[in-house]
């Protein structure tokens, strides 16, 4: 047998047993489509869902790709993603010619397109949206027997789907707040560089919750330092609600924390001299229009536990000052580095509902972490691998901190 088809049976055959092991429907398109990205050697992937409450506009809920593309969308026979999901056909183009539609993907969302398979999933009548596969990663073309897997996939992802599952309504961002683009940043030792971050593009949206997940060394710490305003990026552009701050000097960075940015770090980093409600007035002291501490800690749940020194707190305690600390700011942005690794299952739930109330008032929170539990909670996830963005998921079941478990 030609090794093509063999490889093409073995891709379909891995795609449908992750597709038959996923219970929900997001389960089965991210993982059907990793494994087939995987074993088509793709470089880019996304997934794009039809918005019944917005005319059927094909919006992305899960893509692997190195840029940010939640804000992009598409017109139901416009274009070829709108074309296929309006005809419920797949368009082929394993290597773009001149003759070829000029669907202007040729410069999708900064990727430079040179080979493309779009087809269409449904299950049973519902017509669900659109999967679509961009470049190989070697820059050759796709096959057609890579085509024929991309199709069978999405064929036996609408298959798995229970017939009674709804399609529940996405996450709609807010406005953009924070801008970053083709963002690196490089460590020198000696003659040595040490390259952390390898363009990044993304966008912030007012009142999300965003987790930045990955393996330690990945870049996630290095990138929210920069988005606080605690780092320079070697290169790129990083704004904030339209102002450049990629080369800005210690004093407008200082600004810009003292008067946007609150911190949530994984050590708690309170003055052992000083009670909670001190410690809370101390950062009153240094921003215009503080919170009351008092207030503050109510909002934390601890009420009544002002004059209480971090030497009589629990661990989860002191994290909830923090907390309190980083509220008295009124800030627009909330940074969290890992700030339930070192505390235990009970008290990480704790703090985390203390943080989901925060981020339901309408704080944008930013959180670095390595445990994908968290990410149940999140409005996207964005899965850093070598210092650039990988995966991208906008998350439409969102779960409450009581219901994670690890």
């Amino acid at each position: 047998m030609d090794p093509s088809v063999v490889k093409a049976y073995r891709a379909l055959h891995e795609a449908q047993n992750a597709i038959s092991r996923a219970q929900t429907l997001d389960e089965a398109l991210q993982e059907g489509l990793k494994t087939i990205i995987g074993n088509c050697a793709a470089e880019s992937g996304v997934i794009w869902y039809a918005d019944g409450q917005a005319g059927n506009a094909l919006r992305p809920f899960f893509w692997v790709c190195s840029t940010d593309l939640t804000s992009c969308s598409h017109v139901p026979g416009e274009g070829s993603v709108g074309r296929v999901f309006q005809s419920q056909r797949a368009e082929r183009y394993l290597t773009f010619t001149e003759g070829d539609d000029p669907w202007t993907v040729r410069d999708f969302a900064g990727i430079d397109v040179t080979a493309m398979i779009c087809v269409p999933f449904s299950a049973g009548e519902r017509e669900l949206g659109c999967i679509q596969f961009i470049n190989k990663a070697d820059g050759s073309a796709f096959t057609a027997e890579e085509a024929d897997v991309c199709e069978m996939m999405a064929l036996l992802a609408g298959m798995a789907l229970d017939d009674n599952e709804n399609l529940l309504p996405m996450w709609k961002p807010g406005r953009t707040i924070i801008e970053v683009r083709d963002v690196t940043r490089e460590f020198q030792n000696g003659d040595t560089v040490t390259k952390v971050l390898k363009g990044v593009n993304l966008d912030v949206y007012e009142g999300e919750f965003l987790v930045l997940l990955g393996e330690s060394g990945c870049g996630k710490s290095t990138l929210l330092n920069i988005l606080g305003g605690m780092d320079h990026p070697t290169s790129g552009s990083f704004k904030y609600m339209g102002q450049e701050f990629a080369n800005a000097d210690q004093k407008t960075l200082t600004e810009y924390r003292r008067d946007n940015v609150g911190f949530i770090f994984q050590s708690y980093n309170l003055m052992p001299n000083l009670n909670a409600q001190q410690n809370l007035e101390l950062i009153a002291s240094l921003v215009p229009n503080p919170m009351d501490a008092v207030e503050a800690l109510r909002i934390v749940n601890l009420a009544g536990r002002e004059h209480n020194y971090p030497s009589m707190m629990s661990g989860g305690q002191q994290q909830r000052v923090s907390i309190a600390r980083a509220l008295m700011k009124r800030p627009s942005i909330i940074m969290a580095d890992e700030p339930t690794a070192a505390l235990d299952y009970t008290t990480s739930i704790e703090v985390l509902s203390v943080m989901e109330r925060i981020i339901a008032e309408g704080t944008t929170m930013i959180m670095v972490t390595h445990n994908e539990e968290i990410c149940r909670m999140a409005d996207r996830v964005v899965r850093m691998r070598n210092g650039r963005m990988d995966e991208v998921t906008v998350n439409r079941r969102k779960a409450h901190a009581t219901d994670l478990v690890w």
